[in-house]
């Protein structure tokens, strides 16, 4: 529906541009087509947001502003008519022509960019709550900054909305390499309706944006997304590999630590330490989440690099219950190099874990079985005592995510495959939600099939 209207609102402006250059135009008889151009393009917009309506499609309010302009630009072009005459100048039209297009491209490409998601339907009978905070480890100086501030680590609860005095379980969300809180909003949301509290962290600079304390916008680090995109390309050994992956793990377990070492003290203690940055207007309802969380019940999971740090941090901390790896290579499972490669670490992981991996990499595995020998996920679910894996037949790697589901476009970019991501993610919720009613709620047992 956006491209339609984008394609409407571009051919308008194209006609308007061509009737100029073609024929000698009188400058009150072009201000005239104008101003019949702009009421066109305007019940385009109103019949756009009229047929969006019904979708709670989130760009509606764009439309709104795009709609305010063109009737500005009408008004505009009203009270010109009476200006001096004269014979409209072809590439005066077209300029003006050429700037309407980029401005309404500008406005109009998130309409065929993204879609009008608003979640996946849930399972559980919870209305779902949110709150939101951002904690400042003063034990820590944050590397990317050059000022000596603190590391900050952005919160995005979700919880039950109607839970009372219950306690429920804890798990706590990483997002993967330039990725962001809500990658998997379906997924919180799921738990959440189900009786869970869900703590979903930014990595400031490994996030593709937030924000920090002063209200500030944080982009991710560019030469942190350099690497991260170009690393199968470098040429970079795997001595070096490995120093760069132990940073990467330190810095995210680290955040991922403190965010558990403070909601724990503040669920247990009712009262929020000075490292809590909450507005007035969430306060309440942080405060209502952590009274629910059951910091003795705790999963963690994570999607791309964050699995890779909920694995890390599971084999770390004595708090821990259950794990999740969503997709992601077990980076913290190599402890360094000999003769030039790496090595994996032996000791049995001591925690339930389930490793979700995508169609392609699940094929490669078992296309070059002596690759996947020395695969650090391979060696972890080989030597765990309760290890489920389990893939999705013709899944890439963001599909295991909600994004192609807002944006197609982002989707196949960052890889998408054949299979449907609202069946993909439909499948994942189910077995996050049973993995952990099995390990944290002490549910039933837990099994997976290894190909969906």
């Amino acid at each position: 529906m956006g491209m339609t209207a984008f394609v409407l609102l571009l051919a308008v402006e194209i006609l308007l541009a061509v009737r100029t250059c073609r024929r000698k135009t009188q400058k009150r008889i072009w201000r005239r087509e104008r101003l019949a151009g702009r009421a066109l393009q305007a019940g385009i917009v109103i019949l756009h947001i009229l047929l969006s309506a019904g979708q709670k499609w989130r760009f509606i309010p764009v439309l709104a502003f795009l709609l305010l302009l063109l009737s500005a630009a009408a008004i505009s072009a009203l009270l010109g008519k009476n200006k001096e005459d004269g014979i409209k100048k072809p590439f005066s039209a077209l300029l003006s022509g050429l700037f309407s297009c980029l401005l309404l491209g500008l406005f109009l490409i998130p309409a065929f960019v993204f879609t009008g998601y608003s979640g996946l339907p849930v399972s559980g009978s919870h209305p779902v709550a949110r709150a939101d905070a951002i904690l400042t480890d003063s034990s820590r100086q944050d590397p990317f900054e050059s000022d000596g501030s603190f590391r900050e680590v952005p919160v995005h609860f979700y919880y039950p909305g109607d839970g009372g005095e219950e306690k429920y379980p804890l798990v706590v969300f990483s997002h993967g390499a330039f990725g962001y809180y809500e990658s998997n909003t379906s997924t919180y949301m799921e738990l959440a309706s189900n009786g869970y509290v869900v703590a979903a962290l930014d990595h400031p600079h490994h996030a593709f944006f937030t924000e920090d304390t002063s209200g500030g916008t944080v982009i991710v680090d560019t030469d942190f997304l350099n690497t991260a995109l170009n690393l199968n390309a470098s040429e970079m050994n795997d001595e070096e590999e490995y120093v760069l992956y132990r940073d990467w793990m330190d810095l995210r377990t680290a955040d991922m630590g403190c965010a558990l070492d403070e909601i724990r003290e503040a669920a247990l203690s009712s009262s929020l330490s000075g490292a809590w940055s909450v507005s007035e207007s969430d306060r309440a309802s942080l405060m209502a989440a952590l009274a629910m969380a059951d910091p003795s019940r705790t999963g963690l999971m994570g999607h791309s690099m964050g699995g890779a740090t909920s694995v890390e941090l599971g084999r770390q901390r004595k708090d821990i219950a259950a794990v999740i790896d969503i997709d992601g290579t077990m980076l913290g499972e190599y402890t360094g190099t000999e003769n030039g490669k790496f090595t994996v670490r032996k000791e049995p992981y001591p925690l339930p874990i389930l490793e979700f991996v995508n169609w392609d990499s699940y094929s490669e595995l078992q296309e070059y079985p002596e690759e996947a020998e020395a695969y650090p996920n391979t060696v972890l679910m080989k030597n765990a005592g309760e290890g489920f894996v389990t893939t999705i037949r013709d899944t890439k790697h963001m599909d295991y995510t909600d994004l192609p589901l807002l944006s197609p476009t982002l989707g196949k970019m960052l890889g998408s495959g054949s299979r449907g991501t609202e069946e993909t993610m439909t499948i994942v919720n189910s077995q996050v939600l049973s993995f952990f009613n099995c390990y944290l709620k002490g549910e039933g047992s837990f099994t997976a099939e290894e190909i969906y």
